[in-house]
């Protein structure tokens, strides 16, 4: 049973390494694929929000697909195709073949972004204690290296299907092999039965969908609606940073522009930092107590950033802001699942996530623009206030994140007990 959990963690933080490095070779050579297919800056905002957009629907979808299939098997599928679409991006020559490989690499990111998440989550129902930050910590390492071989490729003057080929060739047969191990079942399996996932759904499987399904219709939408609003301020409160960081440190703070590449980077070494300790603080202090200490560092940020009188000032507030949000994207997925089996019982969490999930593409869209417009109108400070703001309502739905009394998280861990169906490996 052990062994199970292990690899089935260990193959599953892979996949969210590989789609850190996938998503980060696509968003750190924009510049590079506008000038490829000659796409304007007044057309390049429509192929920018087309990519959440459809990521949205491919959330939505996988919703209803898990009813269906375990997410094991969508998750197993999505994230070659999306990294296929990459190379598709990088290899075309006209804009048709743009906006096609964009939309599937839309619809593919919101299918595979749903069943990591929800395998993630019913891993650390199984496991009994918090493993989800650690997962997202895999996905900013993979954001990091991604980042790295885009600056490689850029730096060389690569075209970018030769800069992406390399990546992919050894990321996607690494996750193909990787999914062997994928563990999955309904969050709160631990009372009913996780199916370790290698080449083919178990026996079981087709009931436990069923019984999935019927659960998922029953989650109401007001369970949900306070980490919803928690996802989307976060998802700001990141776009800001990612859109706007550069901007802001070399035209309001006067920095070189050197300089101004820095404080994503710092950021994102920080978010890295933040969630690989961060499953530590939810087993010492609770998920509640991790959420507002993580929203009142990121508002502390924010008001740093907004406040500083020149570029290294500014940097601290980007780190703070770093340290801060890195924690409330996992703990909103995991506070999700953990309210919906509670409500609903198994099968309702896969649900509660798909949901959920649509409202990172929410923020991300509503984010920059924004920030932007508020800049334009006001001041590039005072936008900062916005955000601030806007993570400081995390306070007030904190409790949301609370575990049961019988769960992991607030010094009542649970033992680490699971019933680990047999699977087609012959676990």
């Amino acid at each position: 049973m052990t062994d199970v959990l292990r690899r089935g963690r260990a193959s599953l933080a892979f996949g969210f390494f590989a789609q850190g490095a996938v998503f980060a070779l696509l968003v750190t050579r924009i510049p590079a694929v506008q000038d490829r297919y000659g796409v304007s800056d007044a057309v390049l905002p429509v192929f920018l929000a087309a990519v959440p957009i459809l990521a949205g629907v491919g959330s939505v979808t996988t919703e209803q697909l898990v009813r269906r299939i375990r997410p094991s098997r969508v998750l197993r599928w999505s994230q070659p195709v999306a990294m296929v679409a990459l190379v598709g991006v990088g290899a075309g020559d006209r804009i048709a073949e743009l906006a096609a490989a964009l939309a599937v690499f839309g619809l593919a990111v919101g299918a595979l972004d749903a069943s990591m998440n929800m395998l993630g989550v019913s891993l650390q129902h199984a496991y009994g204690r918090s493993i989800m930050l650690g997962f997202h910590a895999a996905y900013s390492l993979g954001g990091i290296v991604g980042a790295s071989l885009a600056w490689a490729g850029a730096h060389w003057h690569l075209a970018l299907w030769v800069s992406y080929l390399p990546a992919v060739a050894v990321l996607l047969p690494a996750t193909l092999v990787g999914s062997r191990w994928y563990v999955d079942g309904p969050a709160g399996s631990t009372v009913g039965t996780i199916s370790a996932e290698a080449g083919g759904v178990s026996a079981a499987g087709g009931a436990v969908a069923a019984e999935g399904g019927q659960a998922a219709r029953g989650v109401a939408f007001r369970l949900l609606l306070p980490l919803c609003l928690v996802m989307t301020f976060a998802y700001i409160g990141d776009s800001t940073v990612s859109n706007w960081s550069a901007k802001y440190l070399q035209d309001t703070l006067g920095s070189s522009e050197q300089l101004a590449t820095v404080p994503y980077n710092v950021y994102m070494i920080t978010t890295l930092l933040g969630r690989s300790l961060g499953d530590l603080g939810v087993r010492r202090f609770g998920a509640v107590a991790v959420v507002r200490l993580g929203a009142l560092v990121a508002a502390l940020g924010f008001a740093v950033v907004a406040g500083a009188p020149g570029p290294w000032v500014g940097m601290l507030g980007f780190t703070l802001l770093g340290l801060g949000l890195c924690v409330l994207v996992p703990q909103t997925f995991a506070a999700a699942g953990r309210r919906a089996l509670d409500a609903h019982g198994p099968g309702a969490s896969d649900a509660a996530i798909a949901r959920l999930n649509v409202f990172n593409y929410v923020g991300f869209l509503v984010g920059s623009p924004l920030v932007g417009a508020l800049g334009d109108a006001w001041s590039y400070r005072g936008a900062m206030l916005v955000p601030m703001a806007l993570v400081l309502v995390t306070l007030v739905y904190a409790r949301s994140f609370a575990a049961s009394p019988d769960r992991y998280g607030g010094g009542h861990e649970r033992p680490r007990t699971a019933d680990v169906g047999r699977g087609s490996n012959g676990v």
